[in-house]
């Protein structure tokens, strides 16, 4: 069996176990539309008045500033355990990322996504 008969194989099960799943999700699903599940689920008070609520993009600004730094901090865990075996290739490497990422910090901050208003 060569390498790529591997690759074929696992291929074709995934295919098969993503659409097994479509498949029985359309099977076993209930055909009548049911009125309680219909109703309000949050509260569990039908709402009065209007209903659309605009949240400011600095909530999401912080988050998204969040989750892109939280990340990236992920990268300098591995190579702070392999520091000493690394050698000065992987130190410049590591400055260089680290001076990126104090780029994008300065931008956030110079362009006010910090600021809580």
């Amino acid at each position: 069996m060569s390498d790529w008969a591997g690759v074929f194989i696992f291929f074709v099960v995934a295919l098969i176990f993503g659409a097994g799943g479509i498949v029985t999700s359309f099977i076993i699903h209930p055909r009548r539309l049911n009125p309680v599940k219909l109703e309000e689920y949050e509260c569990g008070l039908p709402t009065v008045g209007p209903t659309w609520v605009q949240f400011r993009t600095s909530y999401f600004l912080y988050a998204l500033l969040f989750v892109i730094f939280d990340v990236e901090t992920i990268y300098l865990y591995p190579w702070a355990v392999k520091f000493q075996s690394l050698g000065l290739f992987a130190f410049i490497e590591m400055i260089i990322f680290i001076f990126i990422l104090i780029v994008g910090l300065w931008y956030a901050w110079k362009e006010g996504a910090l600021e809580w208003k």
